[in-house]
């Protein structure tokens, strides 16, 4: 079944093959695939009406809801280019990222003064037509973005054949959730593991999404058991949050899947102790989805499992790379990773000769993940150094993210807060500020990076950012 009735697109098959009884997402209430297209038709029309079609670019800055995953299928069926913006961004990260990637068109929803669910039923939109718009770029259809090292986001856009390509790796992934299984998924829509490895997998396989109302231990356990899920996808700290439940096991549970950040061996014990089985490991980029998972061999942290059918990995100077046709970068060629058919991680690992495991060894740059979100140290760094009264600034992750900043007697770490609320998300805005006259340096005049020497070498008391 056609969801447009005229038009093909990319993903037509994975809306029109299961039946219009079919559930497609349990949650309050349930969602069939014949209601999934019948809203998707809808909203298509209404794109339609504003002008949007094939060639068009469309930025979605929608909270996580059904009409997000509707707006983002409705704009693929009518052959437009989605680019997804995190409600989490400022208006000054918002701005800055419109004017970098000038989508023709912006669907956004007002803000939800607070979010009760974690995926919520309805976030009603407004359409604007930008003066200053591009078509959408040559073979993109999905644009995202992340932390740059020069404080402009990086650009990633990825092709049909990109996705599809994606979707055909976790096909053949043994263990991964079939038709008919159900899969509580915390992980972020709007990001690579929760869309594709989630929503576009459940599409492609028939597993049903299962959606918990808040993200609390107690409740993603109890939705786990009501549904009898099968599997459940998130980041370290929802199973950290599951490890500590006073609820007991969930009987129907055969797979726990993390991805986002690297799962501190802590929890993968805890959560295998009281649930009785490992936490899997799933790793990839957003510039090329998937690249290793272990789902059925319980490999403990930080082993990060076999690279999945189809990539070429290769370990230069312990920094993982991957192969790629082209650059997965737009309006920028970003040749500090991407070269000659290499894509550069910048994440250290190691890889077994013999079984092809890869362990992970840490980053090679300034990126740090962050509940499952990534954040570029320099970016966080460059903002500071924005100040019309910083002169130094350098910044590191403990515990929390860190500011050790020179500059005027009169900054406080309430100006500097406020300034880095103004202009970064708020997982990226540092929790811990030590001003003074110049940040510390070595006896050859290098600025020190490493946070215990910092911490010991500060000239003025810290202050903690609440």
């Amino acid at each position: 079944m056609a969801v447009t009735g005229s038009r093909s697109w990319w993903g037509e098959r994975l809306l029109g093959r299961r039946h219009d009884d079919d559930l497609w997402v349990l949650a309050d209430p349930a969602v069939t695939y014949g209601e999934l297209r019948e809203q998707v038709r809808l909203l298509a029309a209404r794109l339609a009406a504003e002008g949007i079609g094939s060639g068009s670019s469309v930025a979605l800055y929608v909270p996580p809801s059904r009409t997000l995953l509707y707006a983002m299928l409705a704009a693929w069926t009518r052959g437009a280019q989605v680019m997804l913006i995190d409600v989490r961004s400022t208006s000054f990260e918002v701005d800055r990222l419109l004017r970098l990637c000038e989508p023709q068109f912006l669907l956004s929803a007002q803000p939800l003064p607070l979010l009760t669910r974690y995926l919520v039923k309805d976030a009603p939109f407004t359409v604007v037509r930008r003066a200053t718009g591009r078509p959408a770029a040559p073979d993109v259809c999905l644009i995202q973005s992340s932390s740059g090292s020069t404080g402009e986001p990086k650009v990633i856009g990825r092709g049909s054949a990109s996705l599809l390509a994606e979707l055909e790796r976790y096909a053949a992934l043994e263990g991964m959730p079939r038709a008919g299984e159900r899969v509580l998924l915390l992980n972020s829509v709007t990001h690579t593991m929760g869309l594709v490895g989630g929503v576009l997998h459940g599409l492609n396989s028939g597993a049903q999404m299962v959606f918990p109302s808040r993200i609390r231990a107690e409740t993603i356990a109890e939705t786990a058991r009501a549904t009898e899920s099968s599997a459940i996808f998130g980041v370290p700290v929802h199973f950290d949050l599951l490890a500590h439940s006073a609820l007991g096991a969930v009987p129907s549970l055969r797979l726990a899947v993390s991805a986002g950040e690297m799962l501190p061996l802590r929890v993968w014990t805890q959560f295998r102790q009281r649930y009785g089985l490992p936490i899997s490991p799933v790793y990839g980029t957003t510039e090329t989805g998937i690249i290793a998972a272990d789902l059925i061999g319980g490999s403990e942290p930080p082993i990060l499992g076999r690279p999945t059918a189809g990539m070429e990995v290769g370990v230069v100077a312990g920094e993982l790379r991957v192969r790629m046709e082209c650059t997965p970068y737009l309006w920028s060629d970003r040749a500090d990773r991407f070269h000659d058919g290499w894509l550069r991680t910048f994440d250290l690992c190691d890889q077994d000769s013999e079984n092809g495991l890869l362990t992970y060894r840490g980053r090679a740059d300034s990126v740090v993940a962050i509940g499952g979100l990534k954040v570029d140290l320099t970016e966080v760094e460059q903002t500071l150094l924005l100040h019309p009264h910083v002169r130094e600034a350098v910044v590191v992750f403990g515990d929390v993210i860190e500011a050790y900043v020179g500059g005027d007697a009169t900054l406080t770490a309430a100006d500097l807060t406020n300034w880095c609320r103004s202009r970064l998300s708020n997982f990226k805005v540092p929790k811990f500020f030590r001003i003074s006259g110049g940040v510390p340096r070595n006896a050859n005049g290098k600025v020190i990076r490493n946070r215990e020497v910092l911490r010991r070498q500060g000239e003025t008391g810290a202050h903690t950012r609440h």
